[in-house]
């Protein structure tokens, strides 16, 4: 089994897609390598390229909130992405992107060993839980594989575009914390 340092080491180093030919910096994951809560996003943005960290830009600052208003910290929980790289203009990243970086992510959630995962966004959802999954109408529904609990969520960034879905996923943050404590009291 691979460390976090080796599997760091090797996504430093991928050229398994273009978007490796496009991008500033990887952006692995970063956060508490016992986190009980891993959140997954579909990829870096601008921000992130530039500085190599997962939700560092305005819709990080406000996951950055959401986690806080659960009563915990952003270096309590995991953060990653689907996709390593940016892709370019912030689009999705592309199928075969995305598959180009799976194994990446399982990694770490293997090394992480999370207890549950909170998808952000339709991307991470659609890669993680269910290729056909509609965040509209599953998010805030657990799905377990494995060991692991699994919910897709809005995505943060598109909640600062929709400011009325904010409530949906503040009930869906809610459902989180109390799905931890449960976990937990087992």
């Amino acid at each position: 089994m691979y460390t976090m340092d080796e599997l760091r080491k090797f996504c430093y180093s991928c050229h398994k897609c273009g978007l490796s030919e496009t991008r500033t910096n990887v952006v692995f994951g970063e956060g508490s390598e016992n986190a009980d809560i891993m959140f997954v996003g579909e990829g870096p943005g601008y921000n992130e390229d530039v500085q190599g960290r997962p939700f560092v830009g305005k819709a990080g600052q406000l996951l950055d909130k959401m986690i806080e208003a659960i009563s915990l910290k952003r270096s309590d929980v995991y953060i990653a992405n689907v996709v390593k790289c940016r892709p370019p203009e912030n689009r999705n990243p592309f199928e075969e992107e995305s598959n180009a970086c799976l194994n990446y992510l399982r990694w770490q959630v293997k090394l992480v060993k999370p207890k549950i995962i909170v998808c952000l966004g339709a991307v991470s959802a659609k890669n993680l839980i269910n290729p056909d999954l509609s965040i509209s109408r599953q998010r805030g529904q657990f799905v377990k594989k494995g060991d692991i609990y699994f919910m897709p969520t809005y995505h943060p960034s598109y909640l600062l575009r929709n400011e009325s879905a904010k409530k949906d996923a503040w009930e869906d943050f809610k459902s989180i914390a109390a799905k931890l404590k449960e976990i937990k009291e087992i």
